[in-house]
């Protein structure tokens, strides 16, 4: 072998047995790079963006109409859970009844039933728990105390996903955050505190208990959607969720179902709620795979607000400049966290096993700061508009 040949080779084998340094050092050039204004404020930003309070919207629609129920003392959260899990089951679980091959639903229950089955029942629980701790504390400790679902994600994306968070995603977290700390200000201002106080430390805990639920239940969300499919996810949870929810239902909330003095009112307020949930729970996948599950519930801290601009006029709230500070906040942090991709490395495994031609483009899309969560395009040909920067990678 000659000495041109032997350095052709050493070099192949230098890069086979370094590529993990190789893609840090891509990964850090995409650190380093800055981003326009046209790079940022993308049609797919504003897509998510308005994706993202549309599902704030849904959820503002289900708990006006919950305040309704209350307000008729209906409490029957578990049946309320039971009518949107059905309606899921008679729509993508009948779809994946009606398909062939390994997308048919036999076929996934024969080798993932043990798996949706716990994903359905920590769905169902997260709902039921958060309910019920309005008996026992207060709607600011709930509120406040929610937000841990935020972090805990972050935690469990970080771990099981393999993300990878920027610094300007952990300021953002914050600022939502403070969004929050404000609206909860301008409730105590207004002397807004409902719930109750009957067992504040065990309300406490069945709020920090539902957040900790949801967050596994959205990273796996998370992970069927970007790596199965929409209607899989949604149909076993239509599934495993009318079962579960409909055990829980004949057990716990027979009596209340019995006692409730039906009418068009209630029955309307009935759909209205099921028909949120429907459309929450069909959208939010779509968006979380566009984004990710973290960025989801940032943009879902804006639905309390729309609970409160609705109760001024339906429940005859007490206005706060605060509220409209806090919605901005929220908003603002909302697009710093969707403005700058995460880095995934679960992109880089997935790729390992590619040639050399494939390894090479996986560097170069690294080094121009691409991953499974990218919101921002590529320019026409390859190129990117050499135009000022405003926003830093941190």
């Amino acid at each position: 072998m000659n000495e041109a040949e032997y350095g052709c080779t050493g070099l192949a084998v230098k890069e086979m047995e370094e590529p993990g340094e190789e893609r840090q050092a891509a990964s850090w050039r995409s650190a380093r790079r800055f981003y326009s204004l046209k790079e940022v404020f993308t049609w797919r930003l504003l897509k998510t963006i308005a994706m993202g309070q549309a599902l704030s919207l849904l959820i503002c629609g289900t708990a006006v109409s919950c305040q309704y129920l209350a307000e008729a003392g209906v409490e029957t959260p578990m049946l309320q859970s039971f009518l949107n899990y059905a309606l899921l089951l008679l729509t993508y679980t009948s779809y994946l009844c009606s398909r062939k091959g390994d997308g048919n639903i036999l076929q996934i229950l024969k080798t993932k039933w043990w798996k949706y089955l716990l994903m359905g029942l920590t769905d169902v629980e997260a709902n039921y728990t958060v309910v019920k701790a309005y008996q026992f504390t207060t709607l600011t400790s709930i509120q406040l105390l929610d937000c841990f679902v935020i972090p805990v994600l972050m935690v469990l994306s970080w771990f099981l996903l393999k993300t990878r968070y920027r610094p300007v995603h952990f300021v953002a977290v914050t600022v939502c955050l403070l969004g929050v700390g404000a609206m909860v200000g301008a409730d105590l201002l207004a002397d807004r505190d409902q719930g109750s106080s009957s067992d504040v430390l065990l309300g406490d805990s069945l709020v920090l208990l539902s957040a900790v639920l949801y967050a596994v239940s959205n990273v796996c969300q998370e992970y069927t959607v970007k790596n199965l499919s929409r209607v899989e996810f949604l149909g076993m949870m239509g599934l495993f969720g009318t079962l579960i929810s409909g055990v829980q239902l004949a057990v716990l909330e027979t009596r209340a179902v019995e006692a409730i003095k039906w009418d068009l009112k209630i029955i309307m307020l009935f759909a209205v709620y099921a028909l949120c949930m429907y459309a929450l729970y069909s959208v939010m996948p779509v968006v979380v795979k566009m984004t990710s599950a973290t960025a989801v519930n940032l943009s879902l801290l804006t639905a309390d607000l729309f609970s409160l601009f609705c109760g001024l006029f339906l429940f005859h709230y007490t206005f706060s400049g605060l509220y409209i500070i806090s919605f901005v906040v929220i908003t603002l942090g909302f697009i710093m966290f969707n403005a700058v991709p995460t880095h995934s490395a679960t992109t880089e495994s997935d790729s390992r096993g590619g040639n050399s031609g494939d390894h090479t483009a996986m560097l170069a899309d690294q080094a121009t700061g691409s991953s499974s969560d990218r919101l921002l395009p590529e320019e026409k040909g390859g190129e990117r508009a050499e135009t000022p920067a405003v926003i830093a990678i941190l």
